[in-house]
C-alpha cells in the first residue's frame, strides 16, 4: 500500500463531533456556509477564522452535552482572551494581545440529550453575534465569557439562516462593513 484513504482518515479522527476540538471546526464550517465562504479553505492558527469580504470574524462553540462521560451538564463559556495573532497572509504576528476580529459569533449545540444531539443539524445550533467593540468596550481584558454575560451584552441571538444578516449587521455596528456582505 502506498497511498492512504482521505476519507478512512477523516473518519477515522474526526468521527466524534461533540470532541471538543472537532466541534470547533465543525462550527467554522456552519458560520462558513451560512456566509457563503464553504469553499474557501480554513487556516490553522489564522489571527481569526473567516475573512468575509473583508470582516473578520472570530468562531466560538460550546456544548452542554461533551463527548466523555459526565455527572451534569457542562456550564457554557467561550474563550474571549485577547492573543498575539498569527496572520497568515503575512507570516507575522500582532504586537500585543488583541481582539483580531471585527466580528464574533458564538455558537451553542442545543440540548442535554446526547441520544438526541446531532452536531450537523443546524436547527440544534444557536448562534450569537456580537461586533468585537462590545467585548472590547465591555470586558477589555477578560479570558472567558458565559452566556449569561454574554447575553447581558445583547448579542443578535439567531438561527442559522439568519446567521448572514446578523454578521452583516454586527460589521455595520463595529463599523468593518466597507461594502462587504451585500444582501442576497
Amino acid at each position: 500500500m502506498t497511498n492512504l484513504d482521505k476519507r478512512e482518515f477523516h473518519d477515522w479522527a474526526y468521527h466524534d463531533l461533540l470532541a471538543n476540538t472537532t466541534r470547533g471546526v465543525l462550527a467554522e464550517y456552519i458560520v462558513a456556509k451560512a456566509l457563503g465562504l464553504h469553499e474557501v479553505k480554513r487556516v490553522e492558527w489564522d489571527q481569526y477564522d473567516l475573512d468575509f469580504s473583508g470582516v473578520r470574524v472570530e468562531v466560538k462553540s460550546a456544548a452542554h452535552v461533551q463527548s466523555w462521560p459526565q455527572a451534569r451538564p457542562s456550564v457554557i463559556e467561550f474563550g474571549i482572551r485577547p492573543t498575539v495573532g498569527w496572520d497568515s497572509r503575512t507570516n507575522t504576528y500582532a504586537p500585543s494581545p488583541m481582539r483580531s476580529a471585527d466580528v464574533y459569533v458564538f455558537c451553542l449545540l442545543n440540548g442535554e440529550d446526547r441520544e438526541k444531539i446531532d452536531p450537523l443539524d443546524v436547527q440544534q445550533w444557536t448562534f450569537y453575534v456580537l461586533p468585537t467593540s462590545e467585548l472590547n468596550r465591555n470586558v477589555p481584558e477578560q479570558k472567558k465569557i458565559r452566556l449569561g454575560p454574554l447575553r447581558a451584552l445583547n448579542p443578535r441571538e439567531c438561527t442559522f439562516g439568519e446567521l448572514k444578516a446578523a454578521v452583516q449587521a454586527a460589521a455595520e455596528i463595529n463599523g468593518t462593513s466597507s461594502g462587504c456582505c451585500s444582501p442576497d
